[in-house]
């Protein structure tokens, strides 16, 4: 499962990349490519799947028969990287360097001295207009130098770093230019390339030591994984099936591809509409539940301060299930009490987390979700060490537990009525 989820990860180095891997899965299980764009033609016991932006993908399965809720997991394919702006290359001086700016809150000591790849989308000029080219340099082309200790006695004393000098990357593709670079990926002139949404990332892949996993971009590919994973082995159930994967969480979801836009409700709406069932879209709501996946903060090992002391999640301890009285995270009673018992059938422990009183936790999708479909939700994800570093670390047994217990959530029917649920 880990080495799935490895390869899953590794052909990700992007949003873009990410959607278009899955999408690629999905096709080869027999799903359907539906466009925004286009007529939907959706029948009962078919699987379909929508993409916007390039970035964002939504998938859903349709029972046989009538049906009465659904089922939805979602999380994000984006992590916080080094975006590339237009016109990057830096001239003068020694080096060439490229222009970035920090997509995300990351951990910028841990992106210094590691050879970094670029990868992205490149809009390029065609006979017939413009087209989308995705882009991967697989091997390093960049790197992010440290100055050395001698020329920065207090380094080890706690550092602050300005992302328009220290954050810099220097290039190198064997003296070709950064322009004619780009050119080369995309495989057209320089003269047709147009505009770019390029980053450099992290290119190792994952491993597997001991109880542990270390990898780039386990949030939130971990449990963009492990819900992908779920949705395909899922048997099916006289429910709607619903995978949401989105982009941009990490700056903020407020964009026409992020979950605080109309993608999910619109994807919902057309689907009911071709099934001639619009009108029961809101009393097919109220008997659903979505799953908000993104990984969570583990007890660190060193600073267990950090943590409440009856809320220190542990890497290979399964699912946590996410408080916040803000409701940063989404789960109350019910949804806690859903996904608890639907845990328990499957055979998964449950953790729970709550940032401390006195320490501001972030927020992820399922508060922006509800502001466009109102269902119950939960917020869950697995544990980590050291989130928003350039490689992360995560327990090797956890994969396979979220997948198990979200492939049993797919695999239930939740039935609300009169004030009460049942979990079939």
């Amino acid at each position: 499962m880990n080495e799935k989820l490895f390869d899953y990860i590794e052909s990700s180095p992007t949003a873009y990349h990410a959607a278009a891997h899955t999408a690629r899965l999905l096709q080869a299980s027999g799903f359907t490519a539906l466009t925004e764009g286009g007529a939907w033609d959706v029948k009962p016991g078919k699987g379909y799947y929508t993409m916007r932006n390039g970035s964002s993908l939504i998938a859903f399965r349709v029972p046989e028969g009538d049906f009465a809720g659904m089922t939805l997991t979602a999380a994000h394919l984006d992590s916080p990287a080094f975006k590339l702006r237009e016109d990057a290359e830096l001239g003068g001086g020694a080096y060439v360097r490229l222009s970035a700016e920090k997509y995300g809150g990351m951990l910028c000591s841990t992106w210094m001295d590691r050879p970094l790849a670029v990868a992205g989308r490149v809009l390029v000029r065609t006979q017939e207009g413009i087209r989308s080219v995705l882009v991967d340099s697989g091997e390093p082309v960049a790197v992010i130098p440290n100055v050395a200790i001698h020329m920065n006695r207090k380094a080890n004393e706690g550092a602050s770093f300005d992302a328009a000098v220290d954050m810099v990357p220097v290039f190198s593709a064997g003296g070709e230019s950064y322009a004619a670079f780009v050119a080369r990926l995309a495989g057209v002139p320089e003269q047709n390339v147009l505009a770019t949404d390029l980053i450099v990332y992290e290119p190792t892949r994952g491993r597997e030591w001991g109880d542990y996993i270390t990898a780039p971009r386990l949030d939130d590919l971990e449990c963009a994984f492990s819900c992908f994973e779920a949705f395909l082995g899922a048997e099916r159930c006289p429910s709607m099936q619903v995978l949401c994967l989105f982009d941009n969480e990490e700056v903020g979801s407020a964009t026409k591809q992020g979950a605080g836009s109309t993608f999910l409700k619109d994807v919902l709406l057309r689907a009911l509409h071709a099934l001639g069932m619009e009108q029961r879209y809101h009393a097919l709501l109220d008997s659903s539940l979505l799953l908000s996946c993104d990984n969570a903060h583990a007890v660190h090992p060193n600073h267990p301060e950090y943590a409440d002391k009856r809320h220190a999640p542990k890497p290979n301890g399964g699912p946590v299930l996410k408080f916040n009285a803000a409701q940063r995270y989404t789960t109350d009673a019910v949804s806690a009490a859903l996904f608890s018992l639907i845990a328990e059938k499957a055979g998964v422990p449950v953790q729970k987390y709550v940032n401390r009183a006195d320490i501001a936790g972030g927020s992820t999708l399922g508060n922006i979700l509800s502001a466009q479909v109102s269902v119950d939700m939960a917020d869950i994800g697995l544990a980590q060490l050291a989130m928003h570093s350039a490689m992360e670390t995560a327990g090797a047994r956890d994969v396979a537990l979220m997948t198990a217990v979200l492939k049993r959530f797919y695999e239930t029917r939740i039935v609300k009525e009169n004030g009460s649920w049942s979990v079939d």
